[in-house]
């Protein structure tokens, strides 16, 4: 069992109702004294009852068994002090914001958001920019002066001097001069969000409003507006450019060998579904899913990809950041709906620069629901209370004076001091960013810590005011503590006893069996006649590379091959395939021709310690969870009541 089960099994409890949760307190079994309720066994045992494989298992009474052994678990973790490390609670904590966000009033304005980057998609904007660089933790008086410089420069611009001239004498942009703000075409995701909807509202031929992001103050000229690029669905053919003791060829010399067989005039997506070692689309002869410019992280594959005009249309091979390609464009599509792309839209404004327009409206919200109030100002007393170690991450936390810690804000019932503040900075310092002055350092940092506790308070209400949202977390909780337990004492223990893992596989190494092998070459061709050539060759002894080089040309490749120790059944021996020594008649299945030299015929065999580690290994672990709860049924004392469970057999069973 992995983390990812555990979370989709909690989240599934989220399609179920609640009404369990309201129901009466009834007591379903108690773990030393410690009481389990009707309630809880009903909503996970609906929940989980299509996951049971075991037909006996899926009765109340024989899903009760599963149940107790859950809940056994739970209770050894808290006892061997699991839900403390931090490790669970960083987990838990991810996974509480990660849930939270069902029920938070994120949704709506993620969805808002992702609706008008459909929009916007739509189009490319051609612009070029000039900046005046500021910082937000500049002082209020450069900041002024920054501003008021955009704005005389924004004035002579709309009075109609040249903008092209404006930016090379005065952006402090890097290298202004040469690229003359010039940002060429763009649209939604490219740039960040402040910038991108000042561009978008601006009409071509226009200057824009002063406009303020991270950078400092911008404004913008619009050049042209056009239709962006549609998507389109492209095939590939992927050899991994992997380097490891399984290759037997190269990966370069395999796709520059496809490659001719497509110019020969070979089926491209025949060749995908017997070469391509992207799993996800060779078995549908190479075809992805419908792509937009920019949506692939392998920028080489993007590139390559928008670079074909017309169906039917390939590139001659190139390597990506994961591999050798050789790419098909297929199809060019119309428009897609908002539906269609809402998901992908949504995350891209969670991950991006408009998650702070999120977090904000979300911010606002909860303090609007449970009432927020702002306390003493903290920006001058923290420029005394820390030093520039904040800079780097390394201020050494001084505690705030009883005297000095006053109220920084409240929400809701819960009131947050300076000394809060403090031990929020302690923690969260080191960030990934440098600052580069204290005040820029603390502004950041509090705010973080004001929008952290504002929606933790709201998660910690959440969990009181809605039984649905508890039941999840609850899982959340369990979840995970199940999985630390099963961590420490079974998988962990499994890999450090490696002489109890021998012994199990020493017991039981009569069910780990090679079939029959053979060490052989194994020659693919397109035509009967190079098959049989091959053939002729193999048997004068000639090796892969002498075969190589008299059958291929640097133009035309008419044979690949592969070597190594076969398996009975492999995908790389011919159907009807006799395993015997010598070389084989040439022999035909579907459009290619196989020969197959065999070196070595290797009887069947008990497969090596190693050969089946892995396995061997579940085994081994199997065995230890088994004992475990051994273990954890003699130590606890669980009384099931009897009258309850009847009551649920007859709700659940009939």
């Amino acid at each position: 069992m992995n983390k990812t089960i555990l979370y989709l099994l909690a989240f599934m409890a989220v399609s179920f109702s609640a009404n369990a949760q309201n129901s009466k307190k009834e007591v379903l079994l108690t773990i030393d004294d410690d009481p389990i309720y009707a309630s809880e066994f009903k909503r996970v045992y609906k929940k989980n009852l299509e996951l049971v494989q075991d037909e006996r298992q899926k009765t109340v009474e024989g899903y009760l068994d599963l149940f107790i052994d859950y809940k056994l678990k739970v209770k050894e973790a808290y006892s061997q002090g699991l839900h403390k490390k931090q490790g669970y609670l960083k987990e838990f904590e991810k996974y509480q914001e990660q849930l939270s966000r069902y029920y938070i009033y994120e949704d709506n304005v993620t969805s808002d958001l992702a609706l008008e980057a459909y929009e916007r998609g739509k189009e490319e904007i051609k612009a070029s920019h000039l900046l005046i660089m500021t910082s937000f933790s500049d002082s209020p008086a450069d900041t002024l002066k920054a501003y008021k410089k955009i704005d005389q420069l924004r004035a002579r611009a709309l009075a109609g001097e040249d903008f092209t001239t404006l930016v090379k004498e005065n952006s402090e942009e890097p290298n202004a001069d040469k690229s003359e703000g010039n940002l060429g075409y763009f649209s939604v995701f490219s740039l960040v969000y402040p910038f991108e909807t000042e561009a978008y509202k601006t009409k071509v031929g226009e200057i824009s409003d002063i406009v303020r992001t991270q950078y400092g103050y911008h404004i913008i000229k619009v050049h042209d507006r056009r239709e962006r690029a549609p998507l389109r669905t492209v095939s590939h053919i992927m050899i991994s450019d992997k380097n490891d003791d399984t290759r037997t060829f190269n990966p370069e010399e395999r796709i520059n060998e496809i490659y001719q067989l497509l110019v020969q005039g070979q089926p491209f997506e025949e060749l995908a579904k017997q070469y391509s070692e992207d799993r996800g689309s060779a078995s549908n002869g190479g075809r992805l899913r419908p792509l937009g410019k920019g949506e692939i992280s392998a920028t080489k594959f993007d590139e390559m990809v928008f670079s074909l005009e017309n169906p039917g249309d390939r590139t001659k091979p190139f390597k990506s950041s994961v591999g050798w390609h050789i790419a098909r464009l297929d199809s060019i599509h119309g428009i897609t709906s908002f539906e269609d792309q809402k998901e992908s839209l949504s995350k891209r404004v969670k991950d991006g620069s408009r998650s702070k327009i999120v977090t904000a409206a979300v911010k606002n919200q909860i303090m609007d629901k449970y009432g927020f109030e702002q306390g003493a100002p903290y920006l001058e007393y923290f420029k005394n209370h820390v030093n520039e170690g904040i800079l780097k991450g390394r201020w050494k936390f001084e505690p705030v004076p009883e005297a000095d810690d006053k109220k920084v804000f409240t929400i809701g019932d819960r009131t947050y001091t300076f000394n809060d503040f403090a031990n929020y900075i302690r923690n969260n310092q080191a960030q990934r960013r440098t600052f580069t002055s204290i005040g820029e350092a603390l502004i950041t940092l509090y705010d973080q810590f004001e929008t952290g506790m504002v929606k933790k308070y709201y998660k910690d209400k959440l969990e009181d005011e809605d039984p649905e949202y508890a039941a999840v977390i609850s899982e959340y909780r369990d979840g995970l503590l199940i999985f630390d337990l099963m961590q420490r004492n079974v998988w962990d223990e499994a890999k450090r006893d490696t002489i109890g893992a021998k012994e199990l596989y020493e017991t039981t190494k009569q069910n780990y069996r090679w079939a029959k092998r053979v060490d052989a070459i194994v020659i693919n061709a397109n035509e009967m006649a190079y098959a049989e050539q091959a053939k002729d060759l193999l048997k004068l002894g000639k090796t892969v590379e002498e075969i190589k080089t008299q059958l291929n040309t640097n133009d035309q490749v008419n044979v690949i091959i592969s070597a190594g120790k076969f398996e009975e059944g492999a995908k790389e021996l011919p159907a009807g395939f006799k395993m015997e020594m010598g070389v084989s008649e040439t022999m035909q299945q579907e459009n290619r021709y196989t020969v197959v030299k065999v070196k070595e015929v290797i009887p069947p065999s008990t497969k090596s310690f190693e050969d089946v580690r892995g396995r061997v290994m579940t085994q081994f672990q199997q065995k230890l969870e088994e004992n475990l709860m051994e273990e954890l049924r003699n130590k606890y004392n669980v009384k099931v009541n009897n009258k309850t469970l009847k009551k649920l057999k007859k709700e659940l069973d009939s």
